[in-house]
């Protein structure tokens, strides 16, 4: 029994032993932390301007000069680091362009940077919008963020000349072995057409050829320019890549044959090919109260028959009746598939729309003389008034 007691006076005082250094060690580095790493202060920002609109000739000019507090880190001043985050108004810094330097308390930047920023948010050239700018710091291992107070600036982004030229025309024609056309120019239209998206972005669904070549035109039926690629056995071309204005060789084309939406942009002088894999009409019918043929289908044709405007866009313009709605048809007298709206939430003026969804369109609430857009490289459609 003596031993026993012995042996649990022992393991009691080994515990106490114990305890207590943990207790010391904890006070230890309470202490340490408190004196030598107190927490630093949110740093407080200011900017030198809060509308920035430059002309292109003025790229290298600076524009912005940023300066903040210094959070006081018990660190040196040479290591502190700070991250200035710029984004787009209203999204929190959620995608936001990280600029890094350390053992400074200000930055500046030129009119080129600033526009990069901003077209990289994808903002419209000459058109004005709200960024935020805030400065997160930290210290060298990122530890301690402090975020600063946020800025707003207004931004207008200015044009960039394109790499690669876009069209006078405002047109491109697609040309080649790839297509059902081949090489006859002119090319059939509006099947060969692409639509252009903006001044410098144009697509197109086509009817491709596997395993063969083409070019992009920009004038119909004129061999005098094109648009081509410099060496097309570059690998993974047939998908994509760059090319330009008057190069030597043609696009090669993709393997398999099928619909294939291609991008073209100038801006950077790049170009896409995917496969389509929705629905693309060769003709289509506007159907349903809105209309002055009601629900009677076969509808009346032309007046209820879309416009093919290039590969991917169908055009119409009639008087619609206010209140009601309508449908659009792939094929006339034939209620097997239809193109509609998700829900009733898609707004009369446009939206998105689909295949053999289950939702009436939404006519416009006034009688009147309408046009709708139907694009289906992005499944989007338009209704305007004149």
């Amino acid at each position: 029994m003596m031993i026993k007691k012995n042996y649990m006076k022992y393991n009691k005082s080994k515990f106490l032993i114990v305890a207590l250094s943990l207790l010391l060690a904890i006070i230890a580095c309470t202490k340490q932390s408190n004196t030598y790493y107190p927490n630093g202060n949110a740093p407080a920002l200011k900017g030198s301007s809060t509308t920035i609109a430059p002309a292109p000739s003025d790229s290298l000019k600076q524009v912005l000069t940023l300066s903040w507090t210094d959070p006081m880190y018990s660190t040196a001043k040479s290591t502190e680091k700070y991250t200035i985050q710029f984004d787009s108004s209203g999204r929190n810094f959620a995608k936001a362009v990280n600029v890094v330097v350390s053992g400074v308390l200000t930055d500046t930047f030129t009119a080129k940077q600033i526009n990069t920023i901003a077209l990289s948010f994808g903002f419209s050239y000459n058109v004005a919008y709200n960024m935020d700018v805030r400065v997160v710091s930290s210290y060298a291992n990122n530890n301690e963020q402090l975020n600063s107070n946020t800025l707003t600036i207004s931004v207008t982004p200015y044009v960039i000349p394109p790499k690669v030229p876009p069209p006078i025309t405002k047109q491109l024609f697609l040309v080649g072995s790839a297509t059902p056309g081949g090489w006859a120019n002119p090319v059939p239209i509006p099947t060969q057409q692409f639509e252009e998206i903006d001044s410098v972005d144009y697509g197109g669904v086509f009817n491709i050829i596997g395993g063969q070549q083409y070019l992009i035109l920009p004038k119909n039926g004129d061999w005098t320019n094109k648009y081509a690629v410099a060496d097309n056995t570059v690998p993974g071309l047939n998908t994509g890549g760059g090319f330009g204005y008057n190069l030597s060789q043609n696009f090669p084309g993709p393997d398999s044959s099928g619909l294939y939406k291609i991008l073209v942009n100038f801006q950077a002088g790049t170009f896409s090919v995917t496969p389509f894999t929705q629905v693309l009409p060769d003709s289509l019918f506007l159907v349903g109260s809105a209309t002055a043929g009601g629900w009677n289908n076969p509808v009346p044709e032309p007046s209820q028959v879309f416009t093919r405007l290039n590969s991917s866009q169908f055009s119409i313009s009639l008087h619609l009746l206010g209140g009601n709605q309508y449908l659009m048809l792939p094929k006339n007298g034939d209620w097997s598939n239809k193109f509609a709206v998700a829900n009733g939430n898609v707004p009369a003026s446009g939206g998105p729309f689909g295949y053999n969804l289950s939702t009436n369109f939404n006519g416009p609430a006034t009688d009147g003389n309408y046009t709708i857009i139907a694009d289906f490289l992005n499944y989007q459609y338009t209704l305007t008034s004149p």
